[in-house]
């Protein structure tokens, strides 16, 4: 577990909304999540935005998956970004994440960047069996978590994205690599549309090395009360780094 593990995912497309709370809640979280919402909405210089108002690591959160080619390309077009974490989908296979990882190291390089670490998203936590059936994988979602992450550890990858239900399994069996996971909810919280959840509490206990926080801090009456709850409940005192 990282000494701050909780990144909160800022999903809107108003930058100005994003970076007033990027700076409210900074004190109380490790790094800030942000995806395709706020990407195609305010670009790279979004980002940077973010980064500066809140002087937090950034988990961007795009989900690559396309041939090998495309992905790579567009890993050196963020990479300049200096993300400290960037997701693809393990799905897209192993010859895509593999030059993922290639692009990454040579485009870091040339930025004199750290490469960032690359998480292999194993299957949505908004996904249930009925749902992969529905799309033609007749296995398990924990199944299916576990034959993908095999194959991001084949490719290199630095971390997988999976639910709190799989992490133990995963830790067990992938222990050098990262367990991201979302579908993270405070006791007595609103599942919105996750299906497979669990507290942050739980969440670690299960082998969790980053907790991805939404809408419970950011659709808080008190965004900054909220992600101060949460991070005593977790035992983390303020200000601590991710």
């Amino acid at each position: 577990m990282t000494a701050n593990p909780i990144f909160c995912a800022i999903d809107t497309p108003d930058l100005g909304v994003a970076t007033r709370l990027a700076a409210q809640i900074a004190e109380h979280v490790g790094g800030l999540k942000l995806g395709l919402e706020f990407f195609c909405a305010n670009g790279p210089e979004g980002i940077r935005q973010i980064a500066r108002a809140s002087g937090k690591d950034i988990f961007l959160d795009l989900k690559l998956h396309d041939i090998p080619n495309t992905v790579a390309a567009a890993l050196q077009s963020v990479i300049p970004l200096k993300p400290r974490y960037l997701t693809l989908h393990a799905i897209g296979g192993l010859a895509m994440m593999k030059a993922a990882r290639e692009i990454a190291y040579e485009s870091a390089d040339k930025v004199s960047a750290a490469p960032p670490k690359l998480i292999a998203v194993t299957v949505l936590t908004s996904f249930d069996d009925a749902d992969l059936a529905q799309i033609g994988v007749n296995s398990a979602t924990a199944d299916q978590a576990h034959r993908l992450a095999a194959l991001a550890a084949e490719a290199g990858m630095d971390g997988l994205v999976c639910s709190a239900h799989e992490a133990k399994r995963l830790k067990a069996e992938f222990g050098h690599m990262l367990r991201i996971v979302p579908g993270i909810r405070p006791a007595a919280g609103d599942t919105h549309d996750q299906k497979r959840v669990m507290t942050p509490a739980e969440a670690l206990a299960e082998g969790a090395d980053i907790l991805v926080i939404g809408r419970p801090i950011t659709k808080a009456a008190d965004p900054y009360d909220a992600a101060r709850r949460i991070a005593a409940d977790i035992g983390i005192r303020a200000g601590a780094a991710s």
